[in-house]
């Protein structure tokens, strides 16, 4: 490997480590949220949404959030898409007119 092809990968490489090592958000819903919400997104006996999870989701961008619809990220993180997108109604928020909410 060429030095400059070297260099490359190593600021590559530092650079999602650097990425990596920030906390988590989706859609504008933190870390912090995410772990508030995960017990209402994910199967087989997902609970209603808590205080604290609806109070994320109402800082969530929705439009963000329906994008993820058909997504395979959600279910990698054991997220149930039909679930996640449950949570606007579920917290009382009007969904995008845009985005259909099962």
């Amino acid at each position: 490997m060429t030095m400059s092809k070297t260099v490359v990968l190593v600021v590559l490489m530092v650079a999602l480590l650097a990425e990596s090592s920030r906390a988590m958000e989706l859609c504008n819903i933190d870390d912090e949220g995410l772990t508030a919400c995960k017990p209402s997104v994910m199967k087989p006996e997902p609970v209603a949404p808590s205080e604290e999870c609806c109070k994320a989701v109402q800082g969530a961008n929705l439009t963000c959030l329906c994008s993820y619809r058909t997504s395979p990220w959600l279910p990698a993180f054991g997220i149930d898409p039909d679930l996640a997108l449950q949570l606007p109604p579920k917290c009382n928020l009007t969904p995008p007119a845009d985005c259909q909410y099962d």
